[in-house]
């Protein structure tokens, strides 16, 4: 599969100059196709991780992919091309599913239904909020 650019920006106040405080992990779509973005996250639960999707993000759009101030350091991300094909996959394998959905634990994927996906990994450091820019080829910045 094709292998598109994936650029991570700290800070909702550059990409949304408010005075109110925002604390969120918000993905953009800076390409010119539609994608579908599954993401995973420590969710504190005794499975310790979640994945969930799949938000249906319009070119040149940005939707916020996990509301409240973020809790931990590290999210993952996978998202698809719908238009033109392609992935932005990486080496942490999630589980996922065809349609909506929200699995508890990365463990055993195919026993349990699910497929096993390859995801990137997003440091966030210390912030609240974090703003993922996924860029056409050529654009910027490949996953890690």
């Amino acid at each position: 599969m094709q292998r598109l650019g994936a650029v991570a920006i700290v800070g909702a106040s550059i990409v949304l100059p408010s005075s109110s405080a925002v604390a969120d992990l918000r993905l953009c779509n800076t390409t010119q196709g539609r994608i579908g973005v599954a993401i995973g996250y420590k969710d504190g639960s005794t499975e310790g991780w979640a994945t969930e999707g799949w938000w249906n993000i319009a070119a040149q759009t940005c939707e916020t992919v996990y509301k409240g101030t973020l809790s931990g350091r590290f999210y993952y991300v996978h998202a698809v091309d719908y238009d033109r094909g392609g992935d932005w996959s990486g080496t942490s394998i999630m589980c996922t599913a065809e349609k909506s959905f929200t699995i508890k634990g990365v463990q055993d994927c195919q026993k349990r239904g699910y497929s096993r996906t390859g995801f990137f990994e997003v440091d966030t450091g210390d912030s609240k909020d974090w703003t993922i820019r996924l860029t056409d080829p050529g654009e910027g910045g490949k996953p890690k």
